[in-house]
């Protein structure tokens, strides 16, 4: 079998923590941000973790190398 390869898409979306979690970034922050609080905007800063057991094992097997 060949060596399988990393979702390049995904690599530039997610990372994994030390642990082994998947850490993503939060979306609708790029424009239209003069309608959004700075309460809402600040949040969406923080990256947050997968949580769904199933979502983190998909993206881990698309991360690996």
């Amino acid at each position: 079998m060949p060596k399988m390869k990393t979702h390049k898409g995904a690599k530039k979306r997610f990372k994994l923590t030390a642990s082994g979690k998947v850490k993503r970034f939060k979306a609708y922050k790029s424009h239209i941000l003069t309608k959004k609080s700075s309460k809402r905007k600040r949040n969406l800063r923080r990256p947050s973790v997968i949580a769904t057991k199933g979502d983190q094992k998909r993206m881990k097997r698309l991360l690996q190398a």
